[in-house]
């Protein structure tokens, strides 16, 4: 159950949406610009055949990628304008509002604490068309294209699997592969005290697996197609999650900033898990 501590967040979060954000008009405009810029560059190739094995690279690195920026930069205060702003956005406001006590919203208005800003797939724009740019010129304009067209389309299954994980539980999210997978390591993710260091991957667990930040003690296949199931969690680490779905630990123990792990408890994570 919600504790107190994560209602009275969400209640000043939720007071404090600018009345004129709109859900759907945020997430229409991020569909709609990535379906856009990719159908643009599909109508772009021409005769492309092997060039389409650049989906395989750019798909591995956009999963590194994702582990990387969640890790040290979303989770990691760092003192520059638009890297603080991430850990701002992420670790003091949406691990604030979504816990594994309850990880999901009710309304469109919630989107704001879901979906990341406009900015984010600007941002993704200027990247891709840089690196696709040069993909272009190094190998051929079909293999830049597929090259911009794998990043946008990660980046909307990114956003799509992650507010897969934010609704309330149905036959969807439940039976879909991958999805239910993800929805399960992310709801982990949201316990507050692993959050700093497991289930950093919100597509697909590849990089949590190979850097052995997963909760889950499983390989790669049943990583990928683990679902719901919680046979797996490592068992070191589970006092340290169960005591942190308390209000009284979240209360004297948790910040804005993260958690105020005891040696025990970082000594637990260590024995499970790298680069902790």
């Amino acid at each position: 159950m919600m504790t107190e501590r994560q209602r009275k967040f969400r209640e000043q979060y939720k007071c404090d949406i600018s009345p004129l954000y709109n859900g759907l008009v945020h997430i229409g405009v991020m569909y709609g610009a990535g379906i856009a810029a990719t159908a643009y560059c599909a109508s772009r190739l021409n005769g492309a055949t092997w060039e389409w094995l650049f989906v395989i690279p750019t798909f591995i690195g956009g999963n590194f990628v994702e582990w990387l920026m969640h890790r040290y930069v979303m989770h990691r205060r760092i003192d520059v304008f638009a890297l603080r702003a991430i850990f701002e956005r992420h670790t003091r406001q949406h691990h604030q509002y979504f816990t594994d006590n309850d990880p999901t919203i009710d309304t469109t208005r919630e989107f704001r604490i879901v979906f990341f800003p406009w900015r984010v797939l600007m941002v993704l724009g200027v990247f891709g068309t840089i690196i696709g740019t040069i993909t272009g010129l190094i190998v051929d304009a079909n293999a830049g294209y597929i090259v911009f067209m794998t990043m946008v389309g990660y980046y909307m299954t990114y956003e799509t699997f992650h507010f897969c994980c934010h609704v309330h539980d149905n036959w969807f999210v439940r039976n879909m592969p991958f999805i239910n997978t993800i929805r399960r390591h992310h709801t982990a993710h949201h316990n507050m005290g692993i959050m700093m260091h497991f289930n950093m991957n919100l597509t697909f667990p590849i990089a949590d697996w190979f850097l052995r930040t997963s909760d889950l003690n499983r390989g790669l296949f049943g990583h990928l197609f683990n679902g719901y199931d919680e046979r797996y969690v490592k068992p070191e680490l589970k006092p340290v999650m169960a005591r942190f779905r308390t209000g009284e630990t979240q209360d004297s123990r948790c910040t804005l900033d993260g958690p105020k792990l005891e040696d025990a408890e970082l000594r637990a994570m260590a024995s499970v898990g790298s680069h902790i």
